[in-house]
């Protein structure tokens, strides 16, 4: 008897001591998620070719400190931001969309607050110096079995000296000639890489200016990304088919 009894309290013993280690696991990777690095997917191809539709990303918190909407429900905790960080152009951030303050978005810091954005025959002009923007041939979307579509992609560099790839698929589209646009203070000017394909800041009846208590984080790495948009779509239930629709070549890949 005493024998049974010794072997059930191993057991209960063993099961919770499972359960704590399940639990603090669990506490750690939310401590994580909330004030350190945040896992995003991308659904949109509004980003191409710097982010893909599929990839799955981490966007570190920390680079711009922590306002209400850094925390899940955005509540009202504080006003402005604590442990504070500026963006600078060219960082590629994840924001509240203003108009609801709900909806993430992610996109690329063209203006800083004070800065005079405009874009005529779809070159970006920042305080009225036209950024160089360079050819760099063509990109192919996936083409589900029909007609290829090459997109033009151009090398855009910025004062800084940083550099990034856009697409424009349309000459003359419908946000290739807008603005000026004034950033105002306490707010910054966003743009997607996919420049025909991309509501953005250039929106200003729908994103408009984003104000810096909206920005949740940096986009840092690619830690997965599986097709999703063509023929060979990622499917969870199909594990057989993994090795063939994942991306490798994009895993563990900076965003830039």
């Amino acid at each position: 008897m005493s024998t049974d009894t010794n072997v059930a309290k191993t057991s209960e013993s063993g099961w919770w001591e499972m359960i704590k280690i399940v639990l603090q696991a669990l506490a750690i990777a939310m401590v994580v998620r909330i004030f350190f690095y945040q896992p995003f997917n991308i659904p949109s191809g509004s980003m191409k070719d710097t982010l893909l539709i599929g990839d799955y990303l981490f966007v570190s918190k920390l680079s711009y400190g922590y306002s209400r909407y850094s925390f899940p429900f955005g509540p009202n905790l504080f006003e402005g931001r604590v442990f504070a960080g500026q963006p600078e152009r060219g960082d590629v951030v994840v924001f509240k969309l203003p108009r609801d303050n709900a909806t993430d978005y992610i996109k690329r810091v063209i203006g800083l607050p004070g800065d005079e954005i405009q874009v005529r025959g779809g070159v970006v002009y920042l305080n009225g110096e036209a950024l160089p923007r360079k050819e760099a041939g063509f990109y192919v979307p996936p083409s589900n079995g029909g007609p290829v579509r090459k997109v033009k992609k151009y090398v855009e560099t910025l004062p800084s000296g940083k550099s990034y790839m856009v697409l424009d698929a349309e000459s003359n589209g419908f946000f290739d000639n807008v603005g000026p646009y004034k950033v105002p203070e306490g707010h910054y000017f966003m743009m997607g890489d996919n420049r025909d394909n991309s509501t953005d800041s250039r929106a200003t009846w729908d994103v408009g200016y984003v104000p810096y208590q909206n920005l949740i984080g940096r986009a840092e790495i690619i830690f997965f990304s599986a097709a999703v948009d063509d023929d060979t779509a990622f499917h969870w239930t199909s594990p057989w088919t993994w090795p063939f629709d994942v991306r490798w070549d994009r895993i563990f890949k900076l965003v830039d």
